[in-house]
């Protein structure tokens, strides 16, 4: 791994814990938006991430055999796709949104966000962004250390 690998690393953890902090409070501010611009309630967003798999580059054909094994690259988000649990049906005829007909007559289709979930992934999502940030601090500590060395 290069000088400035492990920041690489850490950057794109950076970059997809942020996205998924963004996206988690998303779905906390529409927890109770039971209309959109598409008709009918929000749907929960969740974000998918991958490996950084760049074996399939031309520079890693000319990488000799230790370095092609590293063990990582980084992270990247490859969707952020629509969590398809139903909505949350609630019985209140009176509101608005209310249904007409069917069988769910008089119900409230609620979207599919449950709030102490949504507060769970929060912390998760929080403290792997704190991890990522300790990760570049104790980095730039040991770059300081070994220019230190050579005065």
């Amino acid at each position: 791994m290069g000088t400035f690998g492990v920041l690489n690393i850490a950057g794109s953890g950076l970059t997809a814990q942020r996205l998924q902090i963004d996206v988690i409070a998303n779905n906390i501010a529409n927890a109770n938006s039971v209309t959109t611009a598409d008709g009918g309630p929000y749907q929960r967003q969740v974000v998918v991430m991958a490996p950084i798999d760049d074996s399939l580059t031309f520079k890693s054909h000319l990488l000799p055999d230790a370095l092609k094994k590293e063990v990582g690259k980084g992270v990247k988000v490859t969707q952020i796709k629509k969590d398809e649990k139903p909505p949350r049906m609630v019985y209140d005829p009176t509101h608005p949104y209310a249904l007409q007909s069917g069988q769910w007559k008089g119900y409230v289709a609620y979207p599919n966000v449950n709030i102490v979930e949504e507060m769970t992934n929060m912390i998760s999502a929080n403290r792997a962004y704190e991890a990522n940030v300790n990760l570049v601090n104790s980095a730039r500590q040991m770059f300081e250390k070994a220019l230190m060395l050579g005065r």
